[in-house]
């Protein structure tokens, strides 16, 4: 790995320099995503990241589970903490415009002391997936929707979540979806999404009132999956900030309040040849091509068994409720939201398929590999989908696994799954996957002492 160069202010984007004006930076975080797709890394003064010839992690930090336990599994010398070299992605540099001190971050590419990308990290997991399609002459593009709530600060976990107050003086009500008048409410956090998304460089498609009582909803534009990935890491981050701005939080959680509906990460996708730079969903004549089917066919049959990534937790499964704004099986239709397969409405050169059973607690880089990957295997199996569906999927049996240990299950009798995405991230994503499960099923819930303390 060649040093770092003395001037790097020239090796980072556009946005960022004009941010910084005339400014000089005194701060640089190095980061990377864990498994759970939590920011973690070094941060140094920005003279001492100029003069730093490698950059070290240990490998240990993708053996962490969300509860901050360590997973043993059958790895040679795991806990020897080897470290791993830590690489800038100068395109994946951005300001961090809440500091106090002018802050860079930089992504990181994790790579093995012999320069290989270590296997088990989620963005390199994103990359393999993606070097399939390149094998193919294809390349995916992917539109990410990303549900949140506001809630008003929740400093005991024993009690419920509560949503916030807003300008009003009255908490925020559900059952108001597109409202402006309930975007208003929590006007300034808006406000500071918009000035730090400008600050970093990121361009929001839209912002709008969910169903949920301080449930909100950013689209973002089309692009490049690891640019997406990149951007919902960063966003996520930069949400909560501008939520503890203004006297809240913002929460991710799959289904944080038992009322209100859950929260998720839809998927956008569709695939460019890479040689016409035409979108191969359509036909020249416009009509839908055989890879457009295909690849729902590959959402269809292999969903199920990466759902474990699309609901990586416990709680994710709270959200797939018959009639709850999140779907229960892998019917498809066109503009049809109670499928976990939609056809949105858009021109022929435009046509997508959006993954609906996605939740917001993912990791962004596994969600967006793991659902390419289905759609991959689609394509290259020539998949055939069932009939579309007209009139609504709820009614339809239960496609979706009920609970983490059945997705997790399928996941591990899935090869095809493994196959694409390595089997050694595969292999660690499982055990601590399980080791979360079990971590959860020590503790006894309040439903368990209100209704069998005294009455069995």
């Amino acid at each position: 790995m060649p040093p770092l160069p003395t001037d790097f202010t020239d090796r980072l984007p556009q946005a960022f320099r004009d941010w910084l004006a005339d400014r000089r930076i005194e701060e640089v975080e190095c980061v990377v995503a864990d498994i759970a797709g939590i920011s973690r890394g070094k941060a140094m003064p920005a003279m001492k990241f100029a003069k730093e010839d490698r950059l070290y992690l240990p490998t240990s930090i993708f053996y962490q589970t969300i509860s901050g336990d360590w997973v043993s599994m059958p790895i040679e010398n795991q806990w020897t903490e080897s470290d791993m070299v830590l690489v800038p992605d100068w395109d994946a540099a951005t300001a961090a415009p809440w500091a106090e001190d002018v802050t860079l971050q930089i992504i990181h590419d994790c790579l093995d002391l012999s320069g290989n990308p270590v296997e088990v990290a989620p963005r390199n997991v994103l990359k393999r997936v993606v070097s399939f399609y390149e094998a193919e002459g294809w390349k995916p593009v992917v539109a990410p929707e990303m549900e949140f709530y506001l809630i008003k600060p929740n400093l005991n976990p024993n009690e419920p979540i509560e949503p916030p107050v807003g300008r009003t003086g009255r908490q925020m009500a559900g059952r108001q979806a597109y409202s402006m008048s309930a975007v208003d409410e929590y006007g300034k956090v808006i406000d500071d999404i918009y000035d730090f998304a400008e600050a970093q460089g990121f361009e929001i498609d839209t912002i709008i009132q969910e169903g949920g009582a301080g449930q909100v909803e950013i689209n973002l534009l089309h692009g490049d999956p690891v640019h997406l990935a990149d951007q919902v890491f960063f966003f996520k981050r930069m949400i909560r900030e501008a939520a503890l701005r203004n006297n809240c939080f913002a929460t991710f959680m799959a289904k944080p309040m038992q009322d209100e509906p859950g929260s998720a990460m839809h998927i956008h996708q569709s695939v460019v040849s890479v040689e016409t730079g035409r979108n191969i969903f359509t036909e020249e004549s416009g009509a839908p091509s055989e890879h457009f089917f295909h690849f729902i066919g590959g959402l269809q049959r292999h969903v199920p068994s990466a759902v474990c990534i699309f609901a990586p937790y416990v709680n994710s499964y709270r959200r797939y409720v018959a009639g709850g704004a999140a779907p229960i099986n892998l019917e498809w239709g066109p503009d049809n939201r109670t499928t976990g397969i939609r056809i949105p409405i858009s021109p022929p050169e435009s046509r997508r398929v959006e993954n609906r059973v996605v939740g917001m607690d993912c990791n962004p880089y596994l969600a967006i590999a793991a659902s390419l990957a289905c759609g991959y295997l689609g394509l290259k199996n020539r998949i055939k989908p069932r009939e579309a569906l007209a009139g609504e999927a709820y009614h339809r049996p239960r496609a979706i696994p009920r609970d983490l240990l059945a997705a997790l299950d399928l996941f591990e009798e899935c090869p095809e799954i493994t196959g694409i995405l390595g089997p050694n991230f595969c292999r660690t994503y499982k055990a601590i996957k399980r080791d979360e499960v079990e971590t959860f099923l020590q503790v006894i819930s309040p439903w368990e002492r209100n209704h069998l303390l005294l009455n069995v």
